[in-house]
């Protein structure tokens, strides 16, 4: 069984791998102390404010962002039966 971590972070971007190179080379203050990132998950959303909306939702509402971890967890696990999702 995986450790949950000790700190993950959750924000939005219009460009990921940018973002994750970013705070993995100490470029952003607030994550600096706590690289490297790992990507783990990601949810892609055509609209930038239904992407900020999400991303709003999951720092202010532990039971979503609990129900979210725990899918990650299993599915790091290999746990899992879908390995694609199209939608």
């Amino acid at each position: 069984s995986l450790a949950p971590p000790s700190w993950t972070y959750i924000g939005c971007c219009d460009d990921l791998q940018e973002r994750l190179r970013r705070h993995n080379k100490g470029d952003v203050l607030s994550t600096k102390s706590r690289k490297p990132y790992e990507l783990v998950y990601y949810e892609a959303y055509r609209v930038k404010t239904d992407a900020r909306r999400r991303e709003i939702e999951l720092k202010n509402n532990s039971s979503k962002k609990e129900e979210l971890f725990k899918r990650i967890s299993l599915s790091l696990e290999g746990r899992t039966g879908i390995h694609g999702l199209i939608v």
